[in-house]
């Protein structure tokens, strides 16, 4: 037998075991990525297993099943190592409420996203011809009532349009809400890059995303230096990398890279869990990113934050977001000055969309 290693195919993940006795054995650090891919292509190949008239998997592979699902097996490098209940990098058990959310571990969380950040960078992306339009119909909720909107935004940021249609700029002309608006610019993409880029087309911003480094911490450090949403006086690095991460999910397309990077950028806030078995606000199965500010951040943000992502793809898919309550004249609770009077106290406020539809189309008014 080659000394050097033993290739085994173990289905979809490719493991092979060298035979060295002077190679170390991995930290949890490193083992964390393969172990999601491995767990979760055991999971695929037991429920492939479980539906009628599956063909019954080979000897060898149901014992690597059984093993994992008693130890947890892991990948790395070359070597294929079992975490006893003991072994500090294995996971922490999982909160079950009764409706089925599991609020994961911490570093069962960690994993699922270095999954979810394996799962994405694989993804293909064409980018889109400039005088294509990028679709997106979101739904939000006014007091518990859904509420949907389509957009359409020219890929060389010359044109947008909506439906329901909206006034144009002269207040006088009379539009009718049920039919689409469409509007057409200047092309502008220079002025905006030579103004630093506080203004970008999409075509602009999404080249500025594929050239963001895929570790996540410089990546978060080129994004907070170029994405120019505001520092906000008191806020903490995660806090506001959590507010970017938020915004930078509202893009309709994102490259590979950067959506790997931002799941990675994730997993580093302090806090920040995984939560599975859940719906998002359009009753879509999900998995939800969260995060809880037990007292309001100088954003104004207070309590659960979540974003949700489709269990398979991890596409985004939409988002709960809690504020602190405030008062009418925009003043925090609580906030000392002329406007903060006791009389003007409203509740908290969340603020609740969905991504319902999305993709590439070639005119306004097209769907995917």
């Amino acid at each position: 037998m080659n000394e050097s290693a033993d290739a085994r195919d173990l289905g979809a993940v490719r493991v092979d075991i060298p035979l060295r006795a002077d190679v170390p054995l991995p930290d949890s650090g490193r083992l964390a990525p393969q172990r999601a891919l491995l767990t979760e292509a055991f999971r695929q190949e037991a429920a492939v297993a479980e539906r009628p008239g599956a063909v019954a998997l080979p000897r060898r592979r149901v014992v690597l099943m059984t093993a994992a699902a008693a130890t947890g097996l892991v990948v790395t490098g070359g070597v294929v190592a079992a975490l006893s209940a003991d072994d500090p990098g294995a996971a922490a058990p999982t909160a079950t409420t009764p409706s089925g959310r599991r609020l994961l571990s911490a570093q069962a969380s960690a994993d699922t996203l270095e999954l979810a950040a394996a799962t994405v960078a694989r993804s293909g992306a064409t980018e889109p011809r400039p005088k294509q339009w990028v679709y997106e119909k979101s739904t939000s909720f006014d007091h518990g009532t859904p509420r949907s909107a389509e957009q359409w935004t020219r890929w060389d940021g010359t044109g947008a349009a909506s439906l329901p249609g909206a006034p144009g700029p002269d207040p006088t002309s009379s539009f009718d809400p049920n039919k689409l608006s469409v509007w057409y610019f200047p092309n502008e993409e220079e002025k905006w890059k030579k103004e630093g880029y506080d203004d970008r087309s999409q075509r602009q911003f999404y080249r500025f995303l594929a050239t963001l480094p895929s570790d996540p911490d410089r990546m978060m450090a080129a994004i907070r230096k170029a994405h120019a949403i505001g520092d906000i006086k008191g806020e903490t690095r995660a806090q506001r990398d959590w507010r970017e991460i938020d915004v930078l999910y509202r893009s309709v397309l994102i490259p590979p890279n950067a959506q790997a990077g931002l799941f990675r950028a994730l997993a580093k806030i302090p806090g920040a869990r995984v939560e599975k078995g859940v719906e998002d606000p359009i009753g879509r199965a999900a998995i939800g990113v969260t995060v809880t500010y037990a007292e309001a951040t100088p954003s104004g943000w207070q309590g659960k934050q979540e974003l949700f992502f489709d269990p398979r793809t991890y596409a985004y898919l939409g988002e709960v977001r809690h504020t602190a309550p405030f008062r009418i004249s925009g003043r925090s609770k609580g906030a000392k000055g002329p406007y903060a009077t006791p009389s003007a106290e409203l509740d908290a406020d969340v603020m609740i969309t969905a991504r319902a539809a999305w993709g590439v189309v070639d005119r306004p008014g097209q769907r995917p």
